[in-house]
């Protein structure tokens, strides 16, 4: 089984996110500074996490992502096949046939339990457990401020409205009426 980077990639993102969603929702953006991943793949990301209720979205001036749920009811796993990552050594999916019509091969009980076993472990492993793990080693998470987007205190300043010429053609105008 190789775990791809749709899942690292889910998984840390969601790391990130728990860490820092004290402040209010996190946005995208932020978390794609932070962790050096694409925006839109990780928009491609939420929006599969979303859809499995592991995170909710606040629209708007101020809005970004929270958890859905308590970091400690969401594991690894819930993560990872949220995003449509299959946790599977097998060759055949888990069709057991692995030979084609011939059926299952010789090694098929050993992919499956190693299956059982990965799924077992990564359902084990919550998200609030990864967030206590980074605490400990030192991740220093900013306490930024809400942003709060009100009327600015500096004047508006509005253009000067000139009544002159704007073309060669108008100039000849206005010198042919003086």
């Amino acid at each position: 089984m190789r775990l791809t980077t749709k899942g690292r990639f889910a998984v840390t993102a969601m790391i990130d996110l728990a860490l820092r969603q004290s402040n209010g929702p996190v946005t995208l953006a932020a978390i794609s500074q932070r962790q050096q991943i694409s925006l839109s793949y990780l928009e491609q990301l939420f929006g599969k996490l979303r859809r499995h209720e592991l995170v909710e979205s606040t629209r708007g001036p101020g809005g970004g992502y929270s958890l859905g749920r308590k970091a400690a009811d969401i594991t690894v796993a819930d993560i990872i096949v949220s995003v449509d990552e299959p946790i599977d050594a097998t060759q055949c999916g888990g069709k057991e046939n692995c030979l084609g019509d011939a059926g299952r091969c010789m090694t098929h009980e050993l992919w499956s339990q190693l299956n059982t076993r990965m799924v077992d472990f990564l359902d084990s492993v919550t998200l609030q457990s990864l967030v206590d793990e980074q605490i400990a080693k030192g991740v220093v998470v900013e306490n930024a401020p809400m942003i709060k987007r009100a009327i600015s205190s500096a004047p508006v300043v509005k253009p000067i409205r000139v009544n002159a010429p704007n073309s060669v053609f108008a100039l000849g105008g206005v010198a042919l009426s003086k």
